[in-house]
């Protein structure tokens, strides 16, 4: 949580007006660029005694410090400031079906420090959770930073989540998890911004500020012990109206056909294309493998029925991409999650089925790729989710009006 020094009641010009929309110029620095007041002023169309009172607030905030001195055109050259990433601190937790990954970052998103830790998420919010907790603790610990520096926590679970109070919502692959109060739970240790998300939507966000920043229309897909995607469409993820958006690996598919899935219901992408299914496939098939790492062991060593199988579930999937181009026309589709390391054997069966079916004009810009961020996605975007909201405009405004 970003705490507003005391001291600010007694900066430079330091009434309500002057500091009003501070908020507004920090956005400026986001981009990590340098500038001195005077091209501030020629950008802003502020007078440049408004400006000099909104940096001086952001200073005391500790937003934004100096930057060296820019090239002087006669005289003494003029100071330049800049964003101050360092200022505090994240925790950026990506909860697996299997696994956390857990990560402090600064606020510009430079990892800090990282665990990954096995854990079953069947186990319960509770057992999950005090894992979570553990092991912030100890990467606070050895960052040598303070939990007054935390400025928020982010987590992404698999499953459909409320994110307006951060609670899943009958998520099928979490027993125990429907409503449970997460950010609560985290705040009994950090007193802190908690924001929670579905896992693939915070990889969307991971993957498109790490790589395609410029991307208005992206769609992420996930392939791993389960299958959803996130979608990010005129620069702005949508969640849906319950937080359910993307959840495609509960979308029927043709070959799926009297395939019961987890969730209840007969013929799921999940349910033939997500890791354990190839598993379940392959052992049937009597090419024993107990699981998605056991799948790409067997890719990896050439097993030309385990090549063949990742192939399908490429296009299993792509049948239902197909739908989604045509529907969002995105400009890229990322592929993630743990069978992505497949690389172009499940990209192959994706590009197969989705450059076959969807409309010229739909493909003809269009781009399918394998994730970059890999499995850095996802704390990538819980820290984006989290850093885009403790410094909004709004919020940063709102600390200084504290006063």
């Amino acid at each position: 949580m970003l705490e507003s020094p005391a001291n600010i009641s007694s900066l430079p010009g330091g009434t309500a007006s002057a500091l009003t929309r501070a908020g507004e110029l920090f956005q400026i620095f986001r981009d990590g660029q340098a500038r001195t007041r005077a091209e501030l002023a020629e950008l802003t169309g502020l007078a440049r005694s408004t400006v000099a009172a909104r940096l001086d607030a952001l200073t005391a905030l500790g937003l934004i410090g100096p930057a060296g001195e820019a090239v002087s055109s006669g005289g003494r050259p003029p100071s330049r400031v800049a964003f101050k990433p360092s200022a505090r601190v994240v925790f950026a937790v990506d909860v697996g079906a299997t696994h956390l990954l857990i990560g402090l970052t600064d606020l510009g998103g430079r990892l800090i420090g990282e665990r990954r830790v096995p854990a079953d998420v069947s186990d319960g919010p509770e057992v999950v959770l005090d894992l979570v907790l553990e092991h912030c603790r100890q990467l606070l610990t050895e960052s040598g930073r303070t939990p007054e520096e935390l400025a928020g926590v982010g987590i992404g679970v698999p499953g459909p989540v409320e994110h307006s109070s951060g609670k899943p919502s009958n998520p099928p692959i979490m027993p125990g998890w429907d409503r449970f109060d997460i950010p609560a739970y985290i705040q009994r240790v950090f007193r802190a911004e908690v924001l929670v998300d579905n896992d693939v939507n915070i990889m969307a966000l991971g993957e498109r500020a790490a790589h395609w920043e410029d991307a208005q229309d992206l769609l992420f897909i996930k392939v791993a012990t389960g299958i959803g995607s996130g979608i990010i469409s005129g620069g702005l993820l949508q969640r849906g109206a319950d937080g359910t958006a993307g959840d495609l690996g509960h979308v029927r598919v043709p070959r799926g056909e009297g395939v019961t899935c987890r969730c209840g219901n007969e013929g799921c992408l999940e349910a033939i294309a997500s890791g354990p299914a190839i598993a379940r496939s392959l052992t049937e098939a009597g090419v024993p493998a107990s699981g998605g790492e056991d799948v790409l062991a067997l890719v990896r060593a050439g097993n030309v029925q385990a090549i063949q199988a990742i192939r399908q579930a490429g296009r299993d999937v792509g049948d239902v991409l197909a739908t989604c181009v045509s529907m969002l026309n995105p400009a890229i589709i990322v592929v993630g999650g743990s069978l992505s390391v497949a690389g172009e054997h499940l990209l192959a069966g994706v590009r197969e089925v989705v450059y076959g079916r969807s409309l010229p004009l739909a493909t003809s810009r269009l781009r399918i790729v394998q994730s970059m961020a890999a499995r850095e996605a996802g704390v990538l975007g819980a820290s984006r989710m989290v850093t885009d909201h403790v410094l909004s405009a709004g919020r940063i405004d709102a600390a200084l009006a504290a006063l």
